[in-house]
């Protein structure tokens, strides 16, 4: 490893991939870095080689590995340093590495409504303040207040709402350029009991209307103005039609039209091939495009 900084996190060389993500497809990272804190990863990024490519990976749930592996240094930020949750008032103070799900929680027991939609999120804070997530009518945008982060040079910067500018499931700051460290939210105060009652109905929703146990990635597609990427996809014929491109084959589940899934043996070819099939298809049908709200990174083998 020495052609890397010294580390008090773990540094692991040539690191298969599809382990970390829900797909469970990809290669292997040239170098995954897990740093102990934000100390280690500031002080890692200061001295690493401006010309390495750095790559974010939060709890893997929206990203396809592609079966390359992927060039440079992805960083993780897994482990309790990187979950904590505290709440002070009518704020929530979030790491990058929480779950989604585990910060609506927080909100429920401290109180404060707004943040109950993360209760459907499968994801960490770090991918939600990148992509603006959201579901069931609400967006990050909605109750961020700020968020602090390390450049990609290794130095500490905050951002408020503003400098995000936020637009459905997009933001101005570019990906990878900062890797957020944490996020401060701010609810609006409501009987604990309120709070989540509404965070079991968006968690039952979710498991009786997505195919939360199979190997998927959460929504394929963000949905074009005007329509339901889940209704394109369904009335083009692809619900539950597997779709083989250089492994086991994947396909669309049956439960839930924009949500791909790994039935066994897909590799990430098979599962971006499918995707762009897709979007094909439904472009040739309706004329609609068809955008990726899912990730692709890395190599394709």
């Amino acid at each position: 490893m020495s052609s890397y900084p010294e580390v008090r996190g773990k540094l692991l060389l040539n690191e298969p991939l599809g382990p970390y993500t829900w797909f469970r497809v990809g290669g292997a990272a040239d170098a995954l870095f897990i740093p102990a804190d934000a100390d280690d990863l500031a002080d890692f990024l200061k001295v690493l080689d401006p010309a390495v490519p750095v790559t974010v990976l939060g709890v893997g749930s929206n990203v396809i590995v592609r079966d390359g592996g992927v060039e440079g240094v992805v960083i993780r930020l897994a482990g309790r340093p990187w979950a904590q949750i505290t709440a002070d008032g009518e704020t929530i103070t979030a790491g990058a590495g929480a779950l989604d799900s585990m910060v609506a929680k927080a909100s429920a027991k401290a109180g404060l409504a707004g943040l109950e939609f993360y209760a459907g999120i499968p994801g960490t804070i770090g991918g939600a303040l990148t992509m603006n997530a959201g579901c069931y009518g609400s967006e990050t945008k909605d109750v961020l207040v700020s968020a602090r982060g390390v450049t990609r040079a290794g130095e500490r910067v905050e951002y408020v709402l503003a400098d995000f500018g936020y637009t459905y499931r997009h933001s101005v700051v570019p990906e990878n350029e900062i890797i957020w460290v944490e996020a401060t939210y701010r609810g609006a105060p409501d009987a604990p009991e309120a709070v989540q009652a509404r965070i079991d109905e968006i968690t039952s929703r979710r498991e009786q209307t997505q195919p939360i146990r199979d190997k998927t990635g959460g929504s394929t597609f963000k949905n074009p103005e005007g329509h339901s990427s889940w209704k394109l996809v369904d009335e083009a014929g692809w619900r539950g039609k597997l779709h083989v491109v250089n492994g086991g084959g994947a396909k669309f589940s049956e439960l839930h039209s924009n949500f791909m899934i790994n039935p066994g043996e897909a590799t990430a070819a098979d599962i971006e091939g499918l995707g762009e099939a897709v979007r094909a298809d439904v472009k040739a049908k309706t004329g609609v495009q068809l955008d990726w709200e899912i990730k692709r990174i890395g190599r394709k083998g």
